[in-house]
């Protein structure tokens, strides 16, 4: 739609309102509904919105540990410019008018904190170099039969899901709670999240869907929105989805895998793709692997974020644990796909499905990338069978502690993304592992209560 076909719906929409949203830095959207009239004044402002959005946690407990903003600033108001490129209907409130926005600063600069707005740039440095890159992430999530309240009552302990047993890719199982299976793919659809592939996923609950690819920062906007989406549609059904990367020790993660490609400018050709390559990989591709597979110990946080994220990362559990790379294998960390012209691309299979997809995405792209412009060769072979046992080129952190302090000392991840974000995002990862350290678990009350 145009600029006047997007504010001729806003100004003839009866509710008289608009919805909008930023991320923060764990990728939860923030937002709030804004009057017609005010949305009209500010197109060419800038909305306020306090900046604590930077200063507290997914659990709205502030940072003692943070520079951008705390007690020390006031918390004053950050500029939000709304992207009129992101507008949608949200089928489910009535054809609501939604937007996005990006933090900018009082120079109307991007703010160095916003996920989007690093995203941005990234972009920015591909398209400089002649790429135009396509991206999409995929998402498993489990399902529970829940609201909020009866899990808060239960202690989220004993919580029953939406189907039982372990039933991969099952027909039968879809069928089983069908209505919200369609709700999820026709509204998603109708809210400019195209879904590819909807079917459940191995585990009770579990379902698995595949959004369209699309340019690298649609994509991140997609798989955003779509976290969002599908917890606010298994409202209606009286259903609480889950994007945590592991919910049971005997029970599969949850994957977020990234897929991505670089085209020409024009976005015509799949510069990933070489014909007289007996791989069928260009030498953009394997330098693009190489960077990857270079920088993966030092973008870590940004593709594995919490403290749970490390409880996917483990050997044998469909989540890679080496820095290993292979043509469709399951198994190695950066599976290559090569075979044609439009479909050859690699997917990243570190990701969980806890991601901020804005850090993550950005994450993959800025690595590859950086192979590219140092013309890293693809020295490493391709990892054949078990990807766990290939140790040869080493293993990823095992914790988000190890791996937060390697980002934190690397050089390598201020000149991907800047000192100032890695400044404060490694702050907000400590701050992460720190309330983590000081929580008791039900494994150490079942393990050290009575035996002690």
């Amino acid at each position: 739609m145009t600029t006047e076909e997007i504010l001729a719906y806003v100004k003839q929409h009866p509710s008289g309102k608009v919805k909008v949203a930023v991320t923060d830095i764990d990728g939860v959207l923030r937002g709030k509904y804004i009057a017609t009239e005010k949305f009209l004044s500010i197109l060419e402002g800038r909305l306020g919105f306090c900046d604590v959005t930077f200063g507290w946690d997914m659990g709205d407990v502030a940072y003692d540990n943070v520079k951008l903003t705390g007690w020390h600033t006031g918390y004053p108001d950050a500029q939000v410019k709304l992207d009129l490129q992101t507008f949608r209907k949200i089928p489910w409130e009535n054809d609501l008018p939604f937007f996005l926005g990006d933090f900018v600063d009082e120079q109307h600069q991007a703010l160095y904190a916003c996920p989007r707005q690093l995203l941005h740039k990234i972009r920015g440095e591909a398209e400089d170099m002649g790429f135009k890159p396509f991206f999409s992430q995929e998402f498993e999530w489990f399902n529970f039969a829940e609201t909020p309240e009866s899990v808060h009552q239960k202690n989220f302990q004993q919580l029953q899901p939406l189907t039982p047993g372990m039933f991969g890719y099952s027909i039968l199982r879809s069928s089983l709670k069908n209505s919200y299976m369609t709700d999820l793919f026709e509204l998603l659809c109708k809210f400019g999240i195209p879904i590819e592939g909807l079917h459940t996923e191995t585990g009770p609950g579990v379902y698995e869907a595949a959004i369209k690819y699309a340019g690298v920062l649609e994509a991140a906007d997609q798989a955003v929105l779509f976290k969002t989406a599908v917890k606010e549609i298994g409202y209606q059904h009286g259903i609480m989805a889950t994007f945590m990367a592991k919910i049971n020790e005997n029970l599969p993660g949850c994957s977020g895998h990234v897929h991505q490609s670089l085209w020409d400018k024009e976005g015509k050709h799949n510069l990933f793709y070489e014909e007289q390559d007996a791989s069928k990989m260009s030498a953009v591709m394997k330098s693009y692997i190489a960077g990857q597979l270079y920088c993966l110990p030092f973008i870590l946080p940004m593709i594995a974020p919490t403290i749970n994220s490390y409880k996917r990362l483990v050997e044998g559990a469909w989540a890679p644990t080496t820095l290993t790379w292979g043509i469709d294998n399951r198994t190695v960390a950066l599976r290559a796909l090569p075979g044609h012209a439009k479909t050859t691309r690699l997917e990243t299979r570190v990701v969980g499905s806890d991601t901020n997809p804005y850090l993550a995405l950005s994450a993959c792209l800025a690595a590859g990338l950086y192979g590219i412009k140092n013309k890293l060769s693809l020295d490493q072979a391709a990892t054949q069978g078990n990807g766990y046992k290939d140790i040869a080129n080493g293993i990823l952190p095992g914790s988000l502690q190890e791996a937060t302090r390697k980002m934190k000392e690397s050089p390598l991840a201020a000149t991907l993304f800047g000192a100032d974000f890695v400044s404060h995002f490694t702050l907000t990862r400590e701050w992460e592992c720190k309330q983590y350290a000081k929580a008791v678990t039900d494994w150490e009350m079942k393990r050290y209560f009575e035996i002690i």
